[in-house]
C-alpha cells in the first residue's frame, strides 16, 4: 500500500468518524427536543388507531369531510372525557369539604355501627371497635391513627394532582389524534415504509397490520372493559348514596386496568351498605357488585383479541407484564411487543417444519 492510498484511507476514515459524529449529535438535539411532546404524541398514536374505526363510520356519515368530522370527533372526545372527570371531581370535593366544615364547626359525628358489623369474617371486631370509638370521641379516635390519616392526606392529594396533570395530557393527546385521523392515509404509507425499513417488503405492512390489530384489541379488551366495570360500579355507589363514589369508581378504574377485581374496592362497601341499609336494598347492591366484578369475564372474550389470530393469553399477559414495567403506556407496548415476539417465534417455527416438508 502506497502512502498516498494510506493517507486517502485516514482521510476517508476521519470524514466517516464526522460524519457519525454529526449524525448522533443531531438525533440526540431531535430527542430532546420532541422528548417533552413523547408522551402526548405516543397517546395520540394510540388513540387514533383505537378509535379509527369509529372515526372512518363518522366520516361517512358526514359525506368524507375530514376536517368536519375530526373538529367533531374532538369536542365530542373532549366531552367524554371532561365530563366524567368533573362530576367524579365536584363528588370528591363536595364530600371532602362538607367532611371539613363539620369537623372545623364540631358538628362531624360517626353515626353508631349495626352490631351485625362485628360478626364479619375477620375484621368484623377491629371494625366494630375502632367505628364504635370514632362514634363516641372521634377526636380520640383520630389523634391514635395521626400518622396514618397524614400518610393517607398525602396520597391523596398526590393522586388529585396526577389526576390533573393527565386530564390535561389527555386533552392535548386526543387534539393530537385528531390532527392524526385527517392525515390517515399519509400516517399509514409512512408508517408501512418505516416497517419495510426494518424488516422488508414483504414483512412490513403485516407488521403495521399486527401492531394496528394489538392497539385495538388492548384498547377493548383491557381499557374498554375496564372503563365499562368503573361506570357501573360507580353508578351502583351513585345509586346507595355513597360518600366520596367519585373516588371509589376512579378505584375501581384503576383496579381493573391493573386486571385486579374490583370487588377490592365494592367489598367494603357492600359491608358499609349492610351497616347503614335495609336488608333488601343491601343484598340488591352486593349482586350489583358481583356481577360488575365477574363481568370481565365474559366480556374480555369478546374484545381482547377481536379480529386477531393472535392467541387471546399472549396479548393479555404483554398487558398485564407492560403495565407493570411501564405503567398505563405498558399495557399497549408490552402487549405489541410480545405479539411481535410470539408471530417471530411461530415464523421460526414454521419455517423449520417447511424446510423438513421439502
Amino acid at each position: 500500500m502506497t502512502q498516498s492510498t494510506k493517507k486517502l484511507d485516514a482521510n476517508q476514515v476521519i470524514e466517516i468518524a464526522i460524519r457519525l459524529l454529526l449524525t448522533l449529535l443531531i438525533t440526540t438535539l431531535c430527542f430532546q427536543i420532541v422528548k417533552p411532546f413523547l408522551l402526548p404524541v405516543l397517546w395520540a398514536v394510540i388513540i387514533s388507531v383505537a378509535l379509527f374505526p369509529i372515526y372512518e363510520k363518522l366520516s361517512a356519515v358526514l359525506g368524507g369531510r375530514d376536517k368536519l368530522t375530526a373538529t367533531l370527533y374532538i369536542l365530542i372526545a373532549l366531552s367524554l372525557l371532561i365530563g366524567p372527570s368533573i362530576f367524579l371531581s365536584s363528588s370528591l370535593i363536595d364530600t371532602s369539604s362538607q367532611l371539613a366544615k363539620n369537623f372545623s364547626d364540631g358538628t362531624l359525628s360517626i353515626p353508631s355501627p349495626n352490631k351485625n358489623v362485628s360478626d364479619w369474617p375477620l375484621i368484623g371486631d377491629q371494625i366494630y371497635s375502632l367505628w364504635s370509638g370514632a362514634s363516641t370521641n372521634l377526636d380520640a379516635t383520630l389523634k391514635q391513627y395521626i400518622p396514618e390519616i397524614k400518610q393517607a392526606g398525602e396520597g391523596l392529594l398526590s393522586i388529585v394532582a396526577g389526576f390533573g396533570g393527565s386530564l390535561l395530557q389527555s386533552s392535548f393527546s386526543i387534539i393530537i389524534s385528531g390532527i392524526f385521523l385527517i392525515n390517515t392515509h399519509a400516517a399509514h404509507s409512512i408508517s408501512k415504509k418505516i416497517a419495510s425499513r426494518l424488516t422488508d417488503k414483504q414483512h412490513g405492512p403485516q407488521l403495521v397490520t399486527l401492531i394496528t390489530a394489538t392497539i385495538r384489541s388492548v384498547a377493548q379488551g383491557v381499557i374498554g372493559v375496564a372503563f365499562i366495570q368503573a361506570v357501573l360500579g360507580g353508578l351502583g355507589m351513585y345509586l346507595m348514596d355513597i360518600p366520596g363514589w367519585g373516588l371509589w369508581t376512579v378505584l375501581i378504574l384503576i383496579l381493573a386496568v391493573a386486571q385486579l377485581p374490583p370487588l377490592l374496592v365494592l367489598g367494603p362497601v357492600i359491608f358499609y351498605v349492610f351497616s347503614i341499609a335495609d336488608t333488601t336494598p343491601a343484598i340488591i347492591f352486593t349482586i350489583w357488585c358481583v356481577l360488575v366484578s365477574m363481568s370481565d369475564g365474559f366480556l374480555k372474550p369478546l374484545f381482547l383479541g377481536r379480529g386477531m389470530e393472535m392467541p387471546m393469553l399472549v396479548i393479555l399477559i404483554g398487558a398485564i407484564g407492560g403495565m407493570m414495567l411501564l405503567g398505563i403506556l405498558g399495557l399497549f407496548i408490552g402487549a405489541i411487543t410480545l405479539a411481535i415476539g410470539y408471530e417471530l417465534f411461530m415464523a421460526w417455527l414454521n419455517k423449520d417444519v417447511e424446510l423438513e416438508q421439502e
